[in-house]
């Protein structure tokens, strides 16, 4: 490429990019903070049942996400795909701000948990059709042969939109005390997002349209009917059904057991202190990210589906020996307590009920800070933290950063893979469907599901209860792997483009 062609796609890299990790760092805020939200805006009386409807309300922003994106892909293939990827930053800024804005549960009663689903909905309308749109775009930007490179970019922002979300939340915690965060504290994050919005915005406004859309669109061979030419047709549905079945369902159990599933369970089934795992996870996700780009230049030279086939085959094989090293990590039953050491004490409440806090060390120099609160005798809630030691938390960077690496495999080169099996006039169609079924449906849904196999597995009594959540992952992986090994050629698609 020459430098002029260069300077020009990194300008619109840099424009779709922006926007990406700003919707990304909206959605990911509130799973970063589903333990806190859990005790905002449902009843605290049952805290399992508020935290997994949290993760209920959480994953029905990822459900709603393929409508947005035949919603939005329809717009994107009629009017063009700046406006269309315009509209859906503003919706998801607004929407994310809002959530910041509303009343706790204790204040509005039910309206609070409603308000907050509607938001969310709002939200995965939005990112469904973010993602098909900035892709889109910079792939009718990029040179042919270089499409997985250039595309990789725009992978690598969802990930960055989750480390500037734990960035901010670890900021914020710094600068104001626990009690402070706890009361309203958790709020700033989702403040924050409007001012990046704001930015994003003034940036996208500047754009040109895509030069493939604009000269399809002077010549007069736009779609008039995207989603009747995308779905009605036997051909290219069979595109959209294997992009579906054969990778994008894969990538997004892989892509949400990496990242979001990691840090739920570190928090809430290995119950590491919540700084701390988002301080480790910041951290893998630093290292990992440029193998994004890795993997996407690697895709042009020897194709994308073997470099997305590997990474999954690999997760199938790997989690439940990852996670249960994880797990032993942290496990107090093999670890020897100093016995002269707990510290019990008991804080009474100006409304009746008291707290009692129990702080046990171990001989490795792990904490653990049990917290008990007791209305009118009778024990309402139980909640343990365990604050890890360096070695700890190295071992479990090194764990996670496995799962990204298995994330960056199968994610890396998908923009260019779906994009290059799509003709332009239905290209954001096409490929918005198959990308948000995998990920919102199949993907989002993981933590929800996860959990409660685990909760169930604990109930029951499993000696290894804490792997159970893994099957889901290697059920749909394993599928994915299968069918994406018969069907899908190696040979990447750049007829279209």
């Amino acid at each position: 490429m020459s430098k002029t062609s260069t300077k020009g796609i990194w300008k619109v890299i840099s424009a779709s990019s922006m926007g990406t990790m700003i919707e990304w760092y909206d959605f990911y805020i509130f799973g970063s903070l589903a333990v806190v939200i859990s005790t905002k805006f449902f009843p605290n009386d049952n805290p399992t049942a508020a935290f997994l409807s949290t993760l209920a309300t959480f994953a029905a922003g990822f459900v709603v996400r393929p409508f947005g994106a035949l919603f939005f892909g329809r717009l994107g293939d009629i009017i063009g795909r700046k406006y269309t990827f315009m509209a859906t930053l503003l919706l998801m800024g607004g929407s994310t701000f809002l959530i910041g804005c509303i009343p706790s549960y204790e204040t509005i009663g039910f309206l609070a948990p409603l308000l907050v689903l509607i938001l969310r909905l709002l939200q995965g309308l939005a990112l469904g059709g973010e993602y098909g749109g900035a892709a889109t775009y910079v792939a009718e930007h990029a040179p042919a042969g270089e499409k997985g490179y250039w595309t990789s970019w725009i992978q690598t922002t969802a990930t960055v939109g989750l480390f500037i979300s734990l960035m901010v939340i670890l900021a914020t915690k710094s600068v104001l005390s626990a009690e402070a965060f706890d009361l309203w504290g958790w709020r700033v994050p989702f403040w924050v997002s409007i001012v990046m919005v704001g930015v994003s915005y003034l940036i996208r406004k500047n754009m040109d349209e895509s030069p493939v859309f604009a000269k399809a669109k002077k010549e007069g061979t736009t779609s008039t009917n995207p989603l009747k030419e995308s779905f009605g047709n036997r051909y290219n549905l069979k595109f959209i059904l294997l992009a579906l079945f054969g990778a994008t369902m894969g990538q997004g159990v892989v892509w949400y057991t990496g990242q979001f599933y990691a840090m739920s369970f570190m928090k809430t089934v290995m119950n590491v202190d919540s700084s701390q795992v988002d301080e480790l996870l910041g951290i893998a996700l630093l290292i990992g990210t440029p193998f994004f780009i890795v993997f996407g230049w690697l895709s042009d030279k020897i194709g994308r589906k073997y470099i997305m086939m590997f990474g999954m085959l690999l997760a199938i094989l790997s989690y439940r020996p990852i996670y249960k090293a994880m797990y032993n990590t942290t496990d107090i039953n093999q670890k020897t307590e100093i016995a002269e050491n707990p510290r019990e004490t008991t804080e009474k409440k100006a409304d009746g009920s008291s707290v009692t806090t129990i702080q046990k060390k171990y001989t490795d120099g792990t904490t653990v800070i049990e917290k008990k609160t007791y209305m009118e005798k009778k024990d309402v809630q139980t909640s343990v933290s365990i604050q890890i030691t360096p070695n700890d938390k190295w071992t479990l960077i090194f764990l996670v950063f496995i799962q990204v690496l298995f994330v960056t495999m199968v994610y890396g080169p998908i923009a260019a893979f779906l994009v290059e099996m799509f003709p332009t006039k239905i290209r954001y169609t096409s490929m918005s469907l198959p990308y948000h079924v995998g990920n919102g449906i199949f993907g989002g849904l993981l933590p929800a599901i996860s959990t409660y196999f685990v909760s169930h597995a604990k109930t029951a009594g499993k000696a290894d209860f804490y792997l159970d959540g893994l099957w889901y992952p290697i059920i749909i992986a394993g599928i994915c792997f299968v069918i994406g090994m018969i069907y899908i050629d190696n040979k990447n698609k750049i007829t279209h483009l």
